[in-house]
């Protein structure tokens, strides 16, 4: 199997930090995914392509969601955790992430990314030189210069993400 998989999920993905539902289990109260939520989840797993064997080790992901507006957040948790145990086992796999917002009034839609990246530092934490950089609270060039997480806005879908 190739080390990188694309796929499209069409839908707009619902926020999982803004759509949480309070309800009683038991006589207590429970927060779990709203009725929005679940059901992306639904249309997300009826349209993911279910990976056999299922992509083991680190990952990074690159993801692109196009809104129908421009009043949604960034926020791609749901997406995250919809993929477990169809390209992957568990989302704590994914250690480097790649977000892009974009806006397609017509047809919003997720485009995702994932593949294999080199091992992780070991959890001893004896890594590479920007993870201990950042354990130990210094900030070095090299750590600056390998972000985590980038976050890059767009409103054409044609001419590619702009930085902000």
């Amino acid at each position: 199997m190739s080390k990188e998989f694309s796929f499209i999920v069409q839908g707009e993905p619902a926020s999982k930090a803004n759509s949480r539902q309070i309800v009683t289990i038991r006589g207590r109260p429970a927060v779990i995914k709203s009725a929005k939520a679940r059901r992306y989840v639904t249309d997300f797993q009826i349209q993911c392509p279910r990976l056999d064997p299922l992509l083991e080790g680190d990952l990074a992901v690159s993801i692109k969601v196009f809104y129908a507006s421009r009043r949604p957040d960034l926020d791609v948790s749901l997406l995250l955790d919809a993929m477990e145990n169809f390209i992957y086992s568990n989302d704590r796999q994914v250690r480097e992430q790649h977000l892009y917002w974009a806006l397609d009034k017509k047809a919003p839609r997720a485009e995702i990314k994932v593949k294999k990246i080199k091992k992780s530092p070991p959890e001893d934490g004896r890594g590479s030189s920007a993870s201990e950089d950042w354990q130990t609270g210094k900030l070095t060039k090299a750590a600056c210069k390998e972000p985590s997480i980038d976050i890059i806005f767009s409103e054409e879908k044609t001419n590619g993400p702009k930085s902000c």
